[in-house]
């Protein structure tokens, strides 16, 4: 069994020092289906002995289910961790499917309230807001957000799924940390703005979905056949129908490269995300999320591996030929403001 630890990396520009791949936790309680919860703790436990001290949850996953569950690992590891959550994503209890946004100065005071007692923790290492509410001036947002860091209620700040220039009117209020967009070889729309944006200003990337929600491992082939019922994916179009199909045959490249390296399609997809940090002159953080041991062994493998100069100007042109939205509505998106 490997105890090789990853590497580390600055998130933002004061720190603190994590592992330069984090965890994403959403699927260990909420949208991909049954979970074995035994096994999810023993995943957690598992990263944290390769290194991972970077996790991440929201307060929409499961209604607040998944912070609850992370709960008595964040406590007992409160000194080796760093546990980010979001606010800003509504659900409604009458509607699974429905999404609502709040950016507004008591939703945020509410909701860090509700994070810091279903965490069980005095302050939130990083607290992102989850998404974007037009109607909110984002300098307003972060000013309220700004307020929780005086208070001792949180120690960073994060952005989700925003443009370049709400990055920089963010930044302008108070120092943004990390932006946590999609980010992989299947979506690589937040190259337009949002990643020069980060770079110039000295704030972390995280990728959130860097293995395209497990499409770019080869786990699944179409999302309405492979899926259960209560899958989130089953919605997306790019995973179903003729999207889906196309989207496929995509993968031949990937798994050309993953042979010639003796690795999996998912550590060359994973190996893509993390050499965008020195193309492209900034930090880069990804956060697969898994909920099983033999994964985040292979995800944590996948910082080791080196891809040639030539097999990345082969799978760069990978995304532009991806059909099908990221979303079935786009809207909540930073492209879909751009």
């Amino acid at each position: 069994m490997s105890t090789t630890k990853i590497d580390t990396a600055t998130l933002g520009s004061t720190g603190p020092r994590i592992g330069i791949q984090g965890l994403g936790c959403m699927g260990m309680s909420f949208a991909y289906g049954p979970t074995d919860a035994d096994e999810a703790r023993a995943t957690l436990e598992r990263a944290l002995e390769l290194g991972v001290t970077f996790y991440d949850t929201a307060d929409m996953y499961g209604s607040g289910e998944n912070e609850t569950f992370l709960s008595p690992f964040v406590r007992a590891h409160r000194d080796e961790i760093t546990i980010a959550t979001k606010f800003g994503i509504v659900l409604d209890p009458d509607d699974p499917a429905a999404r609502g946004v709040r950016n507004d100065r008591p939703y945020i005071r509410e909701s860090v309230e509700g994070s810091l007692r279903r965490l069980g923790v005095d302050v939130i290492d990083l607290y992102y807001m989850h998404r974007r509410d037009p109607q909110v001036p984002i300098e307003d947002t972060v000013g309220a957000m700004a307020e929780l860091v005086a208070e001792g209620k949180v120690r960073q700040l994060g952005l989700s799924e925003v443009t370049g220039a709400e990055l920089r009117a963010a930044h302008a209020v108070h120092p943004i940390a990390a932006v946590q967009s999609e980010w992989s070889l299947f979506s690589r729309d937040v190259e337009r703005t949002a990643v020069p944006a980060a770079g110039e200003l000295g704030v972390a990337f995280v990728p959130y979905s860097p293995l395209g929600r497990g499409f770019l491992t080869g786990s699944f082939a179409n999302a309405a056949t492979d899926l259960t019922a209560d899958d989130f994916r089953r919605g997306q179009p790019r995973f179903t129908g003729e999207n889906a199909a196309a989207n496929a045959a995509l993968l031949e490249p990937i798994r050309r490269i993953a042979a010639a390296h003796d690795a999996t399609p998912g550590q060359i997809a994973l190996a893509w995300v993390h050499a965008q940090a020195s193309a492209r002159g900034l930090t880069v953080i990804p956060i697969p999320g898994t909920r099983r041991r033999t994964r985040v062994e292979e995800n944590t493998a996948a910082t080791r591996v080196a891809l040639t100069a030539a097999e990345l100007a082969e799978l760069d042109t990978i995304a532009g030929r991806v059909t099908g939205d990221r979303y079935a509505d786009m809207s909540f998106t930073s492209a879909g403001r751009e």
